[in-house]
């Protein structure tokens, strides 16, 4: 009887965890596989929303935590933290010794992933190559791709990009988005049936939700990294000016965060904006329930052009951030501009939710990423297919 393979998944971000979150279920269920969680960067700290609890909820063991996380909020601090995580990371899979190490999407974080597994002769699987974005996050997701041994791909465009970068079409796999997988569930049930003010405490008093209300999710775009307050401020008073229940979400750790971060704080102290509560993290499930049964979201996240799409909420999206990725009939595109904000979202107002799109997959990417890793010949060696 042969070993069960050893698939090491490298966790570095809340966003990643929803990313993969049905893959790893697959993976442990799998009888021919065996599952290394490893949970790093800042997904181990609570200023930017810990996954550690979400994932003992799960049931899901943690075969290590690396802490590489240096503080800065600054481009600076960013490539310290990436060297940093290659030398834990170096560590960490020399100590479990995976037959494959699968690295997440486009964080800075993921880069020290994709290199320490490269050099240690260790068969690397990327999810979410060949998507494009309109930041720094583009050219790490690029050059984890090069790295790769094997790609997972949410779309058939992504899978097109990734062979025309020179990888064999016979080791591009189109999966889909795990993440898709979790919005097909909660569609069996979509209710809001949780209070999210008693659960997740946040700041500000509760606001009425019966009505209606909108959730806003804002990071800095590492390119624009400098203007990240600014680009907050408009978004701020673009929300205050509807008079709507808002539910904010606080942004990821990059370039520019602190600035929004101190944007916020500044807002909130200055404007004492009574009808926005304020949120670190929630459960996927959770998250998804809530802007389903939103009236838009709004800001800067994949997930208004992933889940959000598939799930037909209408999303304002805000700049440059998501410049490039496939769109579903949800998304209306605005700049840096509290006037365009507000007349998107008064727009979406008017002609309701959209239709489901299909562009990251069907609900199914965990247990094909899942079936795939159990059968796909494992090899480091690569052969550019120019």
């Amino acid at each position: 009887m042969e070993r069960k393979r050893k698939v090491c998944v490298v966790v570095t971000a809340r966003p990643s965890y929803s990313r993969i979150k049905t893959a790893l279920t697959a993976i442990q269920e799998h009888t021919d596989l065996e599952l290394q969680l490893v949970v790093a960067a800042s997904a181990l700290l609570d200023r930017y929303g810990s996954v550690i609890e979400e994932i003992s909820r799960d049931r899901f063991e943690i075969a290590r935590k690396v802490f590489m996380v240096l503080e800065g909020e600054s481009p600076l601090s960013m490539a310290k933290t990436t060297g940093i995580g290659m030398l834990e990371l170096a560590t960490t899979f020399d100590n479990l010794k995976p037959d494959m190490v699968i690295s997440i999407a486009d964080r800075y974080e993921t880069l020290a992933t994709a290199v320490a597994a490269t050099y240690m002769n260790i068969p690397l699987v990327h999810i979410q190559g060949g998507e494009v974005t309109g930041s720094i996050d583009e050219k790490v997701r690029h050059a984890v791709t090069k790295l790769a041994d094997l790609h997972m791909v949410s779309s058939e465009l992504s899978g097109q990009r990734v062979v025309k970068m020179g990888e064999d079409p016979e080791k591009v796999f189109v999966t889909g988005c795990p993440s898709i997988d979790l919005a097909k569930e909660i569609l069996t049930d979509p209710s809001l049936d949780f209070c999210p003010f008693e659960k997740y405490g946040g700041v500000g008093a509760p606001v009425d939700l019966s009505k209606g209300y909108i959730v806003v999710m804002q990071h800095p775009v590492t390119t624009e990294h400098k203007l990240a307050r600014q680009h907050v401020f408009e978004t701020l008073h673009a929300v205050k000016e509807l008079n709507l229940p808002a539910l904010w979400f606080w942004p990821n750790v990059d370039a520019g965060s602190d600035g929004t971060s101190k944007g916020i704080r500044s807002f909130r102290e200055l404007e004492k904006p009574e009808r926005i509560h304020f949120f670190k993290n929630m459960s996927p499930q959770d998250f998804l329930r809530l802007i389903f049964n939103s009236k838009c979201l709004v800001g800067n996240s994949s997930v208004g052009v992933r889940e959000s799409s598939f799930l037909g909420i209408p999303v304002v999206n805000i700049g440059s951030r998501q410049s490039g990725r496939e769109r579903g009939r949800n998304i209306l595109d605005v700049g840096y501009d509290r006037n365009q904000i507000r007349e998107a979202v008064f727009s979406h107002f008017k002609n309701g939710r959209c239709e489901s799109d299909l562009i990251y997959g069907d609900g199914q990417a965990g247990r094909k990423i899942a079936e795939l890793l159990a059968r796909v010949p494992l090899s480091n060696s690569k052969i550019l297919m120019y």
